[in-house]
């Protein structure tokens, strides 16, 4: 097994592993744990593969909205056929940020990729949050933030192109709100990192709506600078793991004309404090 990371801050690419052999998976694990997004290239799995690999880290959190694969209910459809103009996951966000217990991580498995495109931004939340002054970081260590999936996948999303589509759906569930600490202790590691998103965070807690929208764009320009970023460049059958604790991520539209098919699984998380 050959590790090489992507950045000098974020991610790295694992070629020479093989998900179905259970005895890697402890150093898998471990570099997940390190570099909170993790490439396995070359997998080729079936999803019985993927269910198998995904439960190693926890139980499966079946997603509300997307579509499932046919005949999984656990694996999300992430998918953008030729014709469509529109991909699921194009703002900067954190998965299931709107949980009151958000997801640990999710598992995406390139299925069909496009001849050039389709990559994966990725940034790191600790990082970003260790770049900010002291005093700004004093002051944020006090906040708490609201998070909601009412606005994004809830009715006044239906006439979007994903849910005429089918690729997004059951807007009636769409009723999550939840309640995190702006900067929080990374489960495992005890890192501090920023837990807010442009997609899924509504407001901070405290403040007059001018005030937390002023503070939320400037975190979210701050975050968006590519020394806190990797980017993942998709082959089929790569298999790409991050934790939805430490990162946000998002979708590169750039290959209209073709088709890009992923599974995902979500594996639950945990509580999250300050």
């Amino acid at each position: 097994m050959d590790i090489k990371p992507l950045t000098g801050g974020l991610g790295a690419e694992i070629f020479g592993c093989d998900i179905r052999n259970e005895a890697e998976f402890d150093e898998i694990q471990n570099a997940f744990a390190k570099y909170s997004v993790v490439v396995l290239r070359g997998q080729h799995a079936s999803p019985e593969d993927h269910l198998k690999f995904a439960r190693c880290f926890g139980p499966i959190n079946v997603n509300r909205f997307f579509k499932a694969v046919d005949g999984y209910p656990e694996i999300a459809t992430v998918l953008k056929e030729k014709d469509q103009k529109t991909a699921v996951g194009e703002g900067w966000h954190t998965d299931h940020s709107y949980d009151q217990v958000p997801a640990m991580g999710s598992i995406l498995n390139a299925r069909e990729v496009p001849p050039y495109g389709g990559d994966t931004l990725f940034v790191s939340m600790g990082a970003a949050y260790e770049a900010l002054s002291s005093t700004l970081k004093g002051f944020l260590d006090n906040l708490w933030a609201v998070h909601s999936s009412r606005h994004v996948f809830g009715s006044s999303t239906s006439n979007s192109e994903a849910a005429k589509s089918g690729r997004l759906g059951n807007a009636e569930a769409a009723v999550q709100d939840a309640r995190h600490p702006v900067v929080i202790s990374h489960p495992l590691s005890g890192r501090r990192g920023l837990f807010v998103n442009p997609v899924f965070t509504t407001h901070i807690e405290g403040l007059n709506a001018a005030e937390s929208d002023a503070l939320l764009s400037m975190l979210y320009e701050h975050c968006r600078q590519p020394e806190f970023q990797c980017r993942v460049r998709w082959e089929a059958g790569d298999i790409t793991l991050w934790d939805n604790r430490a990162t946000w991520h998002k979708a590169i539209n750039d290959y209209h004309g073709y088709r890009r098919l992923m599974h995902r699984i979500t594996v639950d998380g945990v509580a999250l404090s300050a």
